[in-house]
């Protein structure tokens, strides 16, 4: 059983008076198993403004296995965006289960619930609800190193974001999802999507993910690849692609290939949108004048992102 497959840490776990594991943040979790008998360091706290206790402790995860607790899933959502583990390397399985939504404050999580009952006691504190989610905001546990994001409300923990990414104010990027390299996302990379170096999510591009739909391809998008603004794909694209700006295409799309010889009674070589997924060095656009979806061969490099912006 190799290391590499183990992630540990000390962390704190946020615990509501109801016995409700809220989260847990782990400072510094590392590959491998923790070590034997490892003692606890962090000290716990109480805070009864929100009614929770903080308390220390030690989680240690088999990245094979599905979640077994809140702990263990939070742990495996800070490995993520620590880039301990790439997208799609572990196993979620039945992470929402862990999860319990939770009334996310500038003084930390609790309780839906007791929200109503402590609101006068919030305010003259001055702690506001910022969100009601199972999922928090990736900087409230991690900052990724030589990333900018404009709105940190638009990008969840587990996020994975590689140094060079900029994620603009309409970016949104979900757990388990994200960037292999310096990438432009003004769009939406959903739940299991990764994006290579080099490409742009232009602004209000979509891109389907896996958590509805009952679709089970996770669509990965190669390098100096363009999505195009208000442009959406169901199918991956690979390296030095191009799809226009405002098309949508999905695995059922039926595409003209426009660079193959016709067929023998005259009409085009049409192609799904599935068949050609993953391809290299493809130019996807509609037709202005009958509206269908047309593939051309592309040659040469897709995208040059600005390195002054992603430096």
């Amino acid at each position: 059983m190799t290391e590499a497959r183990w992630i540990w840490g000390e962390g704190l776990r946020t615990v509501a008076h109801d016995g409700t594991v809220l989260d847990a943040l782990y400072p510094s979790p590392a590959i491998g198993r923790a070590p034997h008998e490892a003692p606890l360091t962090l000290a716990g706290r109480t805070d009864d403004r929100r009614g929770v206790t903080v308390e220390a402790v030690i989680v240690e995860i088999d990245l094979e296995a599905p979640p077994a607790s809140t702990e263990d899933a939070y742990l495996r959502l800070q490995a993520l965006s620590l880039l301990l583990v790439r997208p799609n390397e572990l196993n979620l399985d039945g992470i929402f289960g862990h999860l319990p939504n939770v009334a996310w404050t500038n003084a930390g999580p609790m309780l839906p619930a007791e929200v109503g009952s402590r609101r006068a006691a919030l305010q003259a504190a001055g702690i506001q609800v910022q969100g009601l989610d199972k999922f928090p905001r990736l900087t409230d546990y991690v900052l990724p190193v030589g990333v900018r994001i404009a709105d940190v409300s638009r990008v969840r923990l587990g996020a994975y974001l590689s140094p060079g990414t900029t994620v603009m104010h309409e970016g949104f990027v979900n757990f388990n999802a994200g960037t292999l390299g310096a990438s432009m996302v003004e769009g939406r990379i959903s739940q299991g999507v990764v994006v290579g170096d080099g490409s742009d999510i232009g602004g209000g591009a979509s891109i389907m993910g896996t958590l509805s739909g009952g679709g089970s391809h996770r669509v990965s998008i190669g390098e100096r690849t363009l999505l195009g603004a208000n442009a959406g794909i169901g199918i991956s694209l690979g390296d030095d692609c191009v799809v226009e700006a405002g098309l949508y295409v999905t695995a059922g799309s039926k595409i003209i290939m426009i660079d193959q010889p016709l067929q023998s009674d005259g009409s085009p070589v049409i192609m799904k949108g599935s068949d050609l997924s993953g391809r290299n060095a493809l130019m996807l656009r509609r037709n202005s004048l009958t509206g269908a979806i047309e593939a051309v061969a592309r040659h040469g490099v897709g995208v040059t992102l600005n390195d002054a912006l992603h430096a």
